[in-house]
């Protein structure tokens, strides 16, 4: 009976911590992932990422144009710092307290937006353990879920014009390394 308990409490622990995992993952930024993921044979998923708009995203905020419509929601802070704009426009919502040194807003929407903040996994999947890298906080959404996308990609945005997943994932799609 000992030993069912003690099982037990393992089993706990582990789906404990393996919860967690994610929740106490730091922002490392986008120049980390594209040291392997701008390479062909990892997939190039860096340089779609690269050309995309969320490249560009808080870039986006520093517009007259940005300026414009964050006087018109009566914003007080310019768009660039306001957490109304951060919060899609920056991976992390632009949440200073849970990054590693290397990540930069200016980045914008980066891999770790869709992919889960990468400072547990990073190494792990440098070694390319898939499923080690998944317990430690790697996320792999599924393409077929709008919802995902949607957090952002939403209508309270003030340029939301609809959302067409299919359409969407067809400007950022990218993919992993070749099967072997």
């Amino acid at each position: 009976m000992r030993s069912l308990t003690a099982l037990v409490a393992l089993f706990v622990a582990v789906l404990l911590v393996a919860g967690t995992a994610s929740a106490d993952n730091k922002y490392v930024g986008a120049k980390f992932c594209s040291m392997c993921h701008k390479m062909a044979d990892k997939g190039g998923a860096y340089l779609v990422w690269e050309k995309s708009a969320h490249a560009h995203a808080f870039a986006s905020l520093q517009t007259k144009e940005a300026e414009e419509y964050a006087k018109k929601r009566g914003l007080t802070k310019p768009a660039a710092e306001s957490p109304e704009c951060l919060k899609c426009h920056v991976t992390g919502g632009g949440a200073a307290a849970n990054v590693e040194a290397g990540f930069k807003k200016e980045e914008g929407v980066t891999c770790e937006a869709c992919h889960g903040a990468a400072s547990a996994y990073k190494m792990i999947h440098t070694k390319g353990d898939l499923a080690k890298s998944k317990e430690a906080g790697l996320v792999l959404p599924d393409k077929a879920d709008a919802k995902f996308c949607e957090k952002c990609h939403n209508s309270e945005s003030p340029t939301f014009k609809g959302f067409n997943l299919k359409e969407m994932w067809a400007k950022i799609e990218h993919h992993g390394p070749p099967k072997k």
